[in-house]
């Protein structure tokens, strides 16, 4: 299996220097190598010559009993090797061993091979079977002959291999040492980007998406004329200008939670009091014209339906002040049993299923507030789905969390709703949300109420299938 590459800069630079290295050792070692092998190469084709090919010469005459010609093997290094070739075919083949000549046995290839060196007396490696390679030179003989010298070249492959063996340790070694030293010197280089890494993921991990945000010191710059102080320096100048936007925000935020929060509290009265004047009006003993009695009764509507806007203003505008809220054993089991009868008595027409656990379910909050969150959930599931649709409220009781989820079978949420549907005065469907009286408000105050509880709520659909999942802390 192939290793992935290094993904930190660290280790890419780290890489990059020993591979660097072991590039550069590998082009001295070869060149070395090359280099040694040559100048012994050329050693020996200085021997050859030098020899002029005195031991061939002497393979001429054999030796007899009645006479002394044997081959002449006197200032001739061990293992020489020599051969003569009369009519392009070899006559005698013999190596000095230990200054005594001892005849070889040459093979067809090997005749072929010293019948193909030409006889211009440069220096030509062969291999030849049982001896092995060779360094040989080929000069004409006195006699139409061919006379072919050789040396062994086996020292000069010991030589080399020993050399190549040294330097694999010495580069072996001098690649590890630059890797730890390496690893270290780049390590320190980067502190400071590691400085700037570490402040930009603790950026990141703010939430920078509501509320007040606190935004880190700034990054001390060393020099900004080096490629990591000009990014401490416009990271720098980008948190600064990032928190000047937020602090905006917020202050924007800020006050517009007070105007709603003055604006509901202001018209709570104003409202009130239409509601009540209509209702008296209603209540008349006299004859009421019917257009007259149809004004009053939209006046009596309509003013409700804004005396639940203002409450939930109200309502957010304190979640969102971060009132404090009661903190008390509440039993949801009860809660989803009492809004579910609520859902039942508005929505006959829906099919209600309760799945809840046998034991009683509590948990620690503010049951008027969380009453107002499942019914809520529940209404939202009538409000936007037709007759016939199935609802299941289901409770779940975990180690760590109670999860309460509001499943409908109904044609679902677009995708495009999906991640605002949360967002205050959101609506599914304008029209139909105006003419049943819905403000956009309950999965705002769902979400609000959740928030302040410290759990979470979410929601997945698709046609066929909608789940709202609310999940509270035990």
């Amino acid at each position: 299996m192939r290793r992935p590459p290094p993904h930190t800069l660290r280790g890419q630079l780290t890489a990059g220097l020993v591979l660097l290295l072991a590039a550069a050792c590998l082009a001295v070692g070869l060149t070395t190598v090359f280099a040694l092998e040559g100048f012994l190469v050329r050693r020996l084709d200085q021997q050859l010559t030098a020899s002029g090919g005195r031991f061939a010469a002497s393979l001429e005459h054999e030796a007899t009993p009645d006479t002394d010609n044997r081959p002449d093997s006197r200032g001739q290094a061990d293992q020489t090797f020599g051969a003569r070739l009369l009519n392009g075919r070899v006559t005698q083949a013999a190596v000095v061993d230990e200054q005594n000549v001892r005849q070889v046995p040459l093979t067809h290839s090997d005749r072929q091979t010293l019948q193909g060196v030409p006889a211009d007396g440069k220096g030509r490696s062969v291999r030849l079977s049982g001896l092995g390679s060779f360094r040989v030179s080929a000069v004409p003989g006195d006699d139409q002959d061919v006379l072919i010298t050789g040396l062994p070249l086996h020292p000069v492959e010991e030589t080399l291999h020993r050399l190549e063996g040294v330097e694999g340790v010495v580069f072996g070694a001098a690649l590890l040492a630059t890797a730890v030293a390496g690893a270290f010197w780049v390590r320190i280089s980067l502190r400071p980007l590691q400085r700037v890494t570490k402040q930009a993921v603790g950026v990141a991990r703010l939430p920078l998406a509501s509320g007040e945000v606190a935004m880190p010191y700034p990054l001390p710059v060393t020099d900004p004329r080096t490629e990591v102080g000009q990014v401490g320096t416009a990271l720098n100048r980008m948190l600064g200008h990032v928190g000047d936007a937020l602090t905006r925000r917020q202050a924007s935020e800020e006050r517009l939670r007070h105007f709603a929060a003055d604006a509901s509290h202001e018209l709570r009265t104003p409202v009130a009091n239409i509601r009540g004047h209509a209702e008296l009006a209603l209540r008349h003993r006299g004859p009421v014209p019917a257009d007259v009695r149809r004004a009053l009764e939209r006046i009596q509507s309509e003013s409700g339906r804004m005396g639940d806007l203002v409450d939930d203003l109200l309502l957010l505008a304190r979640l969102d002040a971060g009132r404090p809220l009661e903190h008390e054993p509440v039993d949801l089991t009860l809660l989803v049993l009492d809004a579910a009868d609520d859902a039942r008595a508005a929505g006959p027409g829906h099919r209600w299923i309760l799945d809840l656990p046998e034991e009683p379910v509590t948990v620690t909050g503010d049951a008027h507030r969380l009453q107002q969150a499942i019914g809520n959930l529940l209404t939202n599931a009538r409000t936007h789905t037709p007759a016939g649709t199935e609802v299941t409220v289901r409770l779940v009781s975990e180690s760590a969390a109670v999860r309460l989820t509001v499943t409908d079978d109904g044609p679902g949420i677009p995708e495009s709703l999906q991640p605002e549907i949360f967002g205050r005065f959101v609506r599914a469907d304008r029209s139909r949300s105006r003419a049943t009286g819905s403000t956009g408000l309950g999965l705002a105050i769902v979400r609000a109420v959740v928030t302040a509880h410290a759990g979470s709520i979410q929601v997945s659909s698709e046609p066929g299938r909608t789940v709202f999942e609310m999940s509270l802390p035990r």
